[in-house]
């Protein structure tokens, strides 16, 4: 092997940190079945004796790695990581340590599995990933055994103890000298401490094979990276470098009876939302026990490939972008920082940012096409016509370009003195009701004691320049009445406000979504979801909400498109009690029951 020399962490890292998308693989011989990859046997769900009974049905007899690859390039993925061995102890290659479990010897297929995926994804432009389940539910020297039995206590026998780690130490030191992988993906950790884990240790017998190896934190917090699991986070984490892993219904594995999949759409907005936090999604496919993919899965990774493809540059080597306070819009720039990326969920006339101080972009134009857009540049703001551009039907990307790093600096606090009249005296209908949506998201009770709550009663002073103004603001009077300080734009890119009760959000609108609206990080339940002003009941779905975890899952609205307000719509979301919000950090999951 020739030597390579370890590099300073903020190289090592750059291919990672470039990435924006991976894919994870989960296969074992849990697809057989269709049940819970290890969790089945250890919640107690079925008999480990029973789960290992699926050994006897995994052929992999229509498994082709060229057509895995080939799939996931044009996903527009630039590395994977698959399941090398999961927590049921079974491995995909060929391994000689003692008592393991193995395709190669122990399942139908009689072969390994692990090998000619890796040896195709060499030739490749992907970078290798395995995923390695620290503990070993089925290893007889591993002290675990399910959730309510344990093989031994390690303080009474800590000789059977360091046998297994010797175990796991040997199946890495298997894996990194046949594979050399680019990335380790650990899993499982919290059963032991570092110390019991022996994780220095290992960190330096994989770093022996490849010294700038990258390591996930799943190893006691020894890695290189943070994995928050299935919940897109609230606010960006706080270590530089991470990544989301995701799936794309409601399992890792394949699982044949769970079809709750996400739409293409759904999932190429959760990319977006990692690459304006500065991070990586990781998404998951799950093949069937013969080496299929179910078609669900491919034609979410196509749609990601037509989406990565038409948007290279604001995919690949992006880095975070700027709040909410300047732009609604979820947003990256450019790894130099002079173009600032703008991901566009909705189909609207014109995108307004803020605080852009003393940079004037040189040039705006849609990403995936040579349009150039025409752009008004005044007192920090630069305000952008969509008129005449051929939206994308997911994510549409507006570039800004810039002679240097736009600074964007903070703007004084909104002023409700005179915002009213001037709304008011207004013509230009457009203007003004987006001003409304600022102004009332912010908090500004403007039409407070200027008219009831259906405004059957105005204030005869409030008279407007605008007839369609007027019209829109009693359609809505339900909300501007008495509104109250919406939510963030990290849980509802647009415009919000809460009734006075704190129970029923509302979210404005503008133009027409590509998809359904989304909300993050509500920990309420959803009593019920309508248009306001005119009655209409609309669905609305939760997904990634774990039964037994508090962390929320996404709210999914579906807003038909002929239900539309030409100029705003206004959805109201009732609540099963006064809002509150999820902020924590998404983390791993540690139990699934």
């Amino acid at each position: 092997m020739a030597q390579v020399n370890p590099l300073p962490s903020e190289q090592k890292m750059q291919w990672f940190e470039d990435a924006k998308l991976g894919v994870f693989i989960h296969w074992g011989i849990y697809a057989v079945d269709g049940i819970s990859e290890s969790w089945a046997f250890f919640n107690n769900y079925i008999s480990q004796e029973n789960y290992l009974q699926q050994l006897k049905g995994f052929t992999a007899q229509k498994y082709d790695p060229q057509e895995w690859v080939k799939l996931i390039e044009e996903s527009g993925a630039r590395y994977t990581v698959i399941t090398s061995k999961h927590h049921d102890g079974v491995a995909l290659w060929d391994t000689q340590a003692e008592k393991g479990l193995s395709t190669a010897k122990d399942a139908q297929v009689r072969k390994d599995v692990l090998t000619p995926f890796i040896r195709v994804v060499k030739t490749s432009s992907l970078k290798t990933g395995l995923y390695f389940s620290l503990p070993d539910w089925s290893h007889p020297y591993y002290d675990v055994r399910t959730r309510t039995q344990k093989r031994y206590d390690i303080r009474e026998e800590p000789q059977r103890w360091s046998r297994f780690v010797q175990f796991y130490q040997t199946q890495l030191d298997e894996l990194s000298r046949l594979y050399t992988p680019d990335l380790l993906w650990f899993d499982g950790d919290w059963e032991h401490s570092a110390k019991e884990w022996k994780a220095e240790e290992t960190l330096t017998l994989l770093r022996r094979y490849n010294p700038n190896i990258i390591i996930n934190s799943r190893l006691n917090s020894h890695g290189d990276y943070e994995t928050p699991e299935q919940g897109i986070p609230v606010v960006r984490p706080q270590s530089r470098y991470w990544e989301l892993c995701y799936t794309m219904n409601d399992s890792w594995g394949f699982q044949h009876l769970d079809k709750n999949y996400k739409t293409p759409n759904m999932i190429v907005r959760t990319l977006v939302d990692c690459i304006a936090m500065g991070g990586n999604l990781l998404l998951d496919i799950g093949p069937r026990e013969d080496g299929t993919i179910p078609e669900e899965q491919v034609a979410i990774l196509k749609e990601l490939g037509r989406w990565t493809k038409k948007h290279a540059e604001a995919v690949y080597g992006t880095r975070a972008g700027v709040s909410a306070d300047y732009v609604l819009e979820k947003n990256a720039f450019s790894k130099d920082g002079k173009t600032l990326y703008l991901y566009l969920e909705n189909v609207k006339k014109k995108l307004v940012l803020s605080g852009v101080s003393l940079n004037k972009p040189k040039s705006v134009r849609v990403v995936g096409s040579d349009k150039k857009l025409s752009f008004d540049y005044a007192e920090s703001y630069v305000d952008i016509s969509l008129n005449s551009i051929d939206f994308d039907p997911a994510v549409t990307v507006i570039a800004l370009e810039f002679d240097e790093k736009p600074n964007f600096v903070p703007f004084p606090p909104l002023s409700s003195t005179g915002a009213l009249e001037k709304i008011a005296k207004s013509k230009n209908v457009e203007e003004s009701i987006r001003t409304i949506a600022e102004y009332t998201s912010n908090g500004f009770n403007l039409f407070k004691g200027k008219m009831n709550d259906d405004a059957s009663v105005m204030d005869s002073d409030l008279i407007f320049a605008s007839e369609e103004v007027k019209n829109w603001v009693k359609k809505h009077a339900e909300v501007l009445h008495d509104a109250h300080r919406g939510i963030d734009g990290n849980h509802y890119a647009g415009y919000s406000a809460l009734s006075a009760d704190r129970q029923t959000l509302y979210l404005f609108v503008e133009g027409k979504p590509t998809g359904p609206l989304a909300l993050k990080g509500i920990k309420n339940g959803v009593a019920r979801v309508r248009i306001v002003g005119e009655g209409s009941m609309i669905g609305h779905k939760v997904h990634n909400k774990l039964y037994w975890s508090d962390r929320p899952g996404i709210v999914y609205i579906d807003l038909p498109a002929e239900r539309l307000d030409k100029n705003m719509t206004v959805v109201a979301v009732l609540l099963d009690k006064p809002i509150e919000l999820y902020r924590e950090e998404v983390k791993a999951i540690e139990n699934n029951l």
